[in-house]
């Protein structure tokens, strides 16, 4: 064994019980990539793109992967609980490591907001009776309480919304091939795999038009990050999280692309419109009775993990921030089961603000919201990749020890992301809806910079960059 792996192979104890056992990681991996944003903006983006929609999907589930893997190689090379933003603040700076943790925080309340408020839409659908802020208040609170408990009750709920999640999409997947192979259901005269070029082509929109929604179908991978937050609690993060991070591509090819070339050979695009789940729109084609109701329950199924994990990667956050003298010390605290919890009940506070803004704000800001949250989510990817290049810098100049999960490609991946993400970036700013998020985010940068300008006068030695690691080179 080299003196590097020494050092490396033994996550630093951060004072969190490493209570996430390898099920439990393998599923929070799966849930991050399994969300709303399959369940109900796939039939928004479907209506834009037609069929080629799937081509999206399957481009963007790449990116997504080249993203994964380079934080692969940076947990296995220090598997901390702050993840990117730590690696942000080693290889970019200080500010840097304070605006990716803040702007992740940011991400995550305002994607909590979103999921409460939809989470009591969707409860309103069986018992309408109940006024929204209600069920939305209910389930904030629930939520808080299980994180606060343990890390292995949060782990256990997330394990069973996945496995909600992922049972519905492979029954979907199952059985939409029953129906094109065997020709059942009273989609069965009409499903055909044909059906994904019959009517006006693969890109029956243009491509241009199928282009333009990279920016909704990257809103439905947001998340997928959440299993390096983790890496501070796992059991043994070197054996799991590569693991979780390998299963990837198999997961985005059945869960979107499997799932959507089905979804759109039984039923044809063009009954797909903006609001309407694929899913809800399959089943009742199919003819089953309880299809609207079965999917209800997923939806709101992947509204609450979503919500949980937010709840989670906030707390986390603020705590690293908190110990790097970016947020108030008092967030650094952690509670007698080992969590974080100052820190996730203001996140929660910010959340609650959320439910109760919904009696104002009309519907189209909540468009707004999942614009801002996918804003701050493509600043996170980005900084993953730039840290993860600079790092492979100092792997070559032996300043470094090598990771134990090497990225393929060493840094190549990194630049083809980066590219990606700035062309997607480059498609919100074309969009007029869409870009009031990079606006939003301009003033919280505006915000940011203000804050870390009076860090900087009441501590100077904030700005000092984290010295290396010592290493030896070997050879």
């Amino acid at each position: 064994m080299t003196s590097a792996q020494v050092d490396t192979d033994k996550a630093p104890e951060e004072g969190y019980e490493r209570g996430l056992n390898s099920r439990q990681v393998q599923m929070i991996a799966i849930g991050g990539a399994i969300g709303v944003g399959l369940f109900l903006g796939a039939g928004a983006n479907i209506a834009k793109a037609g069929p080629s929609i799937i081509l999206m999907y399957a481009l963007a589930g790449v990116i997504i992967f080249f993203i994964m893997r380079a934080l692969g190689e940076l947990l296995l090379y220090r598997p901390v609980s702050g993840s990117f933003a730590e690696y942000s603040r080693e290889f970019l700076g200080p500010f840097f490591g304070y605006f990716t943790g803040w702007t992740y925080w940011l991400m995550w309340v305002v994607t909590g907001m979103a999921e409460l408020t939809a989470a009591a839409i969707y409860i309103h659908y069986w018992f309408p009776d109940i006024p929204q802020w209600v069920s939305a208040l209910v389930f904030l609170v629930l939520l808080f309480v299980a994180n606060l408990i343990s890390v292995k009750l949060f782990g256990e709920i997330e394990f069973w919304f996945s496995m909600v999640k992922v049972t519905a999409i492979i029954g979907m997947i199952v059985i939409g091939i029953g129906v094109l192979t065997l020709g059942f259901s009273q989609a069965g005269d009409t499903a055909a795999v044909s059906n994904l070029w019959a009517f006006d082509g693969f890109f029956p929109k243009g491509i241009g038009s199928s282009l333009m929604t990279l920016q909704g179908v990257m809103f439905a991978y947001l998340a997928v990050e959440l299993v390096g937050v983790t890496a501070g609690e796992s059991e043994n993060p070197e054996k799991t999280l590569p693991k979780a991070i390998n299963t990837l591509p198999w997961r985005i090819a059945l869960f979107y692309v499997g799932a959507l070339t089905v979804i759109l050979a039984v039923v044809k695009w063009t009954e797909f419109a903006e609001g309407v789940s694929p899913f809800v729109e399959a089943f009742t084609v199919i003819g089953i009775p309880a299809g609207a109701g079965i999917v209800n329950f997923v939806v709101l199924t992947a509204a609450l993990s979503s919500c949980n994990s937010g709840m989670y990667s906030t707390g986390r956050m603020l705590r690293t921030l908190a110990d790097n003298g970016e947020a108030p010390r008092v967030f650094s605290r952690l509670s007698s089961t080992k969590t974080p919890a100052i820190g996730i009940g203001i996140s929660v506070i910010f959340m609650g603000i959320g439910v109760v803004l919904n009696y104002v704000v009309p519907e189209k800001a909540f468009g707004y919201v999942t614009s801002i949250a996918t804003a701050a989510g493509i600043w996170t990817w980005l900084m993953i990749l730039i840290s993860h290049v600079l790092y492979r810098r100092k792997v070559v100049a032996g300043r470094l020890p090598a990771s134990s999960f090497p990225a393929p490609g060493g840094s190549v991946c990194s630049y083809v992301a980066i590219a990606f993400l700035l062309f997607v970036t480059c498609l919100i700013a074309y969009d007029a809806d869409a870009r009031v998020c990079l606006y939003v985010m301009a003033g919280w940068a505006a915000a940011l910079g203000i804050g870390w300008a009076v860090l900087k006068s009441r501590n100077p030695q904030i700005t000092e960059r984290p010295g290396e690691p010592e290493f030896e080179k070997i050879g």
